[in-house]
């Protein structure tokens, strides 16, 4: 009896816990993205991998909400490929109100089966830039790229039915227009307030699937907010250029110190760690490698500071090198991949003190007498407690030791430490001018 009340609980409990309990199935299901950040490998990975899993769960459709000043050519392409094989629909919203889809966000609402915009947003600018290693393209392959783009952007547009030509400007032109405007123009389908609004105003509306026309429903329809994981979201954040330089510095700072204090281990552990996200972020931004090379410069004379007595000239060639190096370490014009200025004079002006700060304790420490081992007993005074003559004892530094000398020296007589010689023998000189050859007669009255 007690096992079937058990069971009983235990199954009441799975039921309760069970998503079947919220009353929505997968069909009726809207999978909600947020998309608040640029178009990079991690946005294009989370999107993609949502789109697959919400058409093998045979769900209503996927809502991409977006607010981006635009990203990767590559990250785009991805994320466009994946609209366009859907077998359910896409509905890209441009929201909320002050959001934006530029550049890249652009072919991504023209790429959708509804692209809607909320009011005081506003979509265009989608032309190319470079993204590259600081070498500039030259004028013709800049041409192809802009021709390439502007194909991309038509194509899009007369797949939904937009318009072609205003697509093709937001390339060409970088033109950008309000919400109403684009509604206007008939680059987007509706201005909604808000998700509400925009699920009863679609209600109805048709799309086309495998060449056939299709009604979609959304009056029963369920919003689902669908979040990246722990690991999207930091590879995501890691793609900001603000956090992606920080965590060069920090690496840069780690492994500085492992090199001029060997054997301190956790610097150099976090320098390593930090050193490699950073370059995972740098693959995702148009990094210009005379600026890495100008910043490795100026880590090299820290380093050689710490050698090479300069009074300072190769730590203050060292912070110039860092500043220069930071600020051409972005080769692009667009704001939002730019480093802030304020971050880089901070981050110049803590790691510049840290490390000239680091660089005066070891020069410190390396002209310390020394004090301990075997050169620490150089220079150490002490007293002959058996006679030199060629060898002898003396006793220096609290034990007695085995001596020698070049002129025999008497027993009581003060010494000094020259050097220590093999077999722990020690070179000692007398403190005093009378020797043990030497005999002071008492005087006679």
């Amino acid at each position: 009896m007690n096992k079937i009340v058990l069971y009983i609980i235990l199954s009441l409990i799975l039921f309760a816990g069970s998503p079947a309990s919220s009353g929505s199935t997968g069909e009726s299901i809207i999978r909600h993205l947020n998309i608040a950040s640029s178009i990079n490998p991690v946005t294009a990975s989370f999107i993609e991998e949502q789109i697959k899993t919400a058409n093998r769960n045979s769900e209503r459709a996927i809502l991409i909400q977006l607010d981006t000043p635009g990203g990767l050519d590559t990250a785009m392409r991805d994320i466009i490929q994946a609209e366009l094989n859907s077998t359910i629909p896409i509905i890209v919203y441009v929201a909320p109100q002050g959001a934006r889809a530029a550049s890249a966000g652009v072919l991504i609402t023209l790429a959708a089966d509804f692209a809607v915009m909320a009011p005081g947003t506003n979509i265009g600018a989608a032309h190319p830039v470079a993204i590259g290693a600081g070498n500039q393209p030259d004028s013709t392959m800049m041409e192809k790229v802009e021709n390439d783009a502007a194909a991309y952007a038509r194509s899009l547009a007369q797949k939904r039915g937009r318009n072609q030509d205003w697509a093709e400007q937001a390339v060409r032109e970088s033109v950008s227009i309000s919400a109403e405007e684009a509604l206007e123009l008939s680059v987007i389908d509706l201005i909604a307030d808000n998700t509400k609004s925009l699920m009863k105003q679609l209600d109805g509306y048709k799309y086309i699937r495998a060449g056939k026309t299709q009604i979609f429903h959304s009056s029963d329809a369920v919003l689902e907010p669908v979040e990246m994981n722990w690991r999207q979201k930091i590879l995501n954040a890691l793609s900001n250029p603000n956090i992606a330089y920080l965590l060069m510095m920090l690496g840069i700072i780690g492994i500085f110190f492992e090199i001029s204090q060997p054997g301190a281990v956790f610097p150099g552990a976090i320098g390593a760690i930090a050193i490699l996200l950073a370059l995972f972020a740098f693959s995702s931004l148009p990094v210009n490698y005379i600026g890495v090379l100008l910043i490795l410069l100026a880590v090299v004379l820290f380093i050689l500071e710490v050698k090479v007595v300069s009074y300072g000239m190769l730590a203050v060639g060292g912070i110039i090198s860092m500043a220069f190096g930071s600020l051409m370490l972005i080769d692009s014009s667009e704001p939002y991949l730019q480093i802030s200025r304020a971050v880089i004079a901070a981050t110049v002006s803590v790691s510049a003190g840290f490390i000239t700060f680091a660089t005066w304790m070891v020069i410190r420490t390396q002209r310390r007498p020394i004090t301990s081992g075997q050169e620490g007993m150089v220079g150490k005074t002490g007293e002959v407690i058996e006679p030199i003559n060629g060898k002898g004892r003396v006793f220096v530094h609290g034990e007695d030791w085995q001596a020698c000398s070049d002129q025999p020296i008497q027993a009581g007589a003060g010494i000094e430490v020259v050097r220590v010689m093999d077999g722990l023998i020690l070179k000692v000189k007398a403190t005093e001018t009378i020797s043990s050859m030497e005999k002071i007669e008492p005087k006679e009255d």
